[in-house]
């Protein structure tokens, strides 16, 4: 099957530089979406992939495609076509039209229409087959609305079935009342549309060449036009201005809370969780409110996450408790561990069980090991922490000597008193003691105390005590004032 995605379009109402189908809907662009439902359908076995057409912006759509591509093979086979001009849907169609397989059919989808599912397409596709002996047809996507202005109505017959598409612009007064639309989301016999691109004209309102009117040739040339409807209005939806895009993004969000709870999860309040990739939780998993997950997040059964965190690209084990305000990025946390508040794991942070990371800790490319603790102000830097070491308040690790960066190695039962600073590359022996305040800069033996301080001293000394400033401005004014008078 032939998938032509029209994305050519500027999208004048969203106000921006950056092309319309690349502006981001849970954190994907708007023809990610499309483009991620069109590979799906056609599957793994498919010799070619989906058509883009692009116009407004094209170099930045196709930079888009190749980053994406070196992520998800299955982009390497998206292929792109230009139309210079943005002449309606019909020309645009018709720049793809060299590249499509004339006995296969053409799935025509578009780049701002983010949330239709592959469920209701392999509907509309399996529509234009041939059935129970029938030749294949002209499959159409339409939806009833309550308020359908702005898009195109569907014109059927007394007895039902299709006559053309009135595009709004030019409907009679009568035809405005219909309140099914076109989507403009169709399958179409590939032989047929060639002839019928060709014989497009741009005789209307806007003086474009709509894709619509093919469907009055079909008409006359007898090929059966069949319709079905989406589940969800929300997936015929087109995105044309930022209003638009935020309704349909809580929308969408919505829709993947419901998923949640109906796995298990509990929701402080659906309305208010963010989930811009995949989020995959067990039974029992807690998420409080404004919550953002980014990526692929994992948390496992038993798991709480307080208000208002940031989790991307991370495994969370089962039953750990991450306080308010933590920040979690490309990081595994063990069992039964505690995160936060206002705790930040960085990429490489890979946590064992019963691990506590307290207020003010970062922790970057370190591995800590069951029952460590690092409960307040503390940064861990490329380090290896062993179990049961407690990592006092103020401590650091100096990892970073301006140009390389070095490893600290913390034994298993090691001390670290708090307002510590190691010096990598350095080793902290098991059992070690570091005594608050110290710099350490050599290794520290085992099962000893290190400590590196000043010699304290007390003085007897005078605090310094704030001079009076002289009001000099005052006193000349009162000389001139005198010199004046005389």
């Amino acid at each position: 099957m032939n998938i032509v995605i029209l994305a050519a379009g500027q999208g004048k109402r969203m106000k921006s530089a950056l092309p319309k189908v690349l502006q981001t809907l849970a954190g994907k662009p708007l023809l990610q979406h499309v483009l991620n439902t069109a590979l799906d359908l056609q599957g793994k076995s498919a010799k070619t992939g989906p058509i883009v057409v692009v116009g407004y912006g094209a170099a930045d759509v196709k930079e888009f495609l190749q980053i994406t591509s070196e992520q998800d093979s299955r982009y390497g086979k998206v292929t792109t076509v230009l139309q210079a001009e943005q002449k309606g849907t019909g020309h645009a169609l018709l720049q793809a039209l060299p590249k499509l397989d004339v006995n296969e059919p053409t799935l025509v989808l578009y780049g701002d229409v983010p949330l239709l599912s592959k469920k209701t397409l392999s509907k509309l596709v399996k529509l234009a087959d041939g059935v129970h002996g029938q030749d294949s047809a002209l499959a159409l996507l339409t939806q009833n609305l309550n308020n359908p202005t702005g898009y195109g109505r569907i014109v059927r017959d007394i007895d039902g079935s299709i006559k053309e598409i009135v595009e709004e612009k030019d409907a009679s007064p009568e035809q405005k009342r219909i309140t099914e639309i076109n989507t403009g989301i169709m399958v179409l016999p590939t032989n047929s549309l060639k002839k019928w691109l060709k014989s497009l004209r741009a005789s209307n309102a806007q003086g474009e060449y709509y894709l619509t009117d093919v469907i009055a040739m079909a008409v006359n040339d007898g090929v059966p036009i069949r319709t079905t409807q989406a589940d969800a209005e929300y997936e015929t939806v087109g995105v044309n201005s930022r209003d638009q895009l935020a309704a349909l993004e809580r929308v969408h969000q919505l829709n993947q809370a419901h998923v949640l709870m109906d796995a298990g999860v509990s929701l402080a309040d659906p309305a208010r969780i963010d989930i811009r990739g995949t989020l995959e939780c067990g039974t029992d998993v807690f998420i409080d409110v404004g919550c953002v997950f980014e990526g692929c997040v994992t948390l496992a059964a038993g798991t709480t996450v307080g208000p208002y965190c940031i989790i991307r690209n991370s495994v969370i084990g089962k039953n750990v408790t991450i306080h308010p305000y933590s920040h979690i990025d490309g990081a595994q946390v063990g069992a039964n561990s505690l995160i936060g508040p206002y705790a930040r794991l960085r990429p490489g942070a890979d946590l064992s069980h019963d691990v506590h990371i307290g207020n003010f800790v970062e922790v970057k490319n370190s591995k800590i090991a069951a029952n460590s603790k690092a409960n307040h102000l503390a940064y861990v830097g490329d380090s290896i922490v062993g179990s049961r070491v407690n990592i006092g308040a103020g401590t650091i690790t100096c990892n970073y000597d301006g140009v390389n960066k070095h490893q600290t190695i913390i034994e298993d039962d090691v001390f670290i008193g708090s307002d510590t600073q190691l010096v990598a590359p350095v080793r902290v022996g098991r059992g070690a003691t570091l005594g608050a305040g110290t710099t350490l800069t050599k290794d520290a033996p085992p099962n000893q105390l290190t400590v590196s301080r000043a010699k304290q001293i007390s003085l007897q000394w005078q605090r310094p005590v704030k001079k009076e400033k002289k009001v000099v401005a005052k006193k000349v004014a009162t000389k001139k004032s005198v010199k004046a008078k005389k």
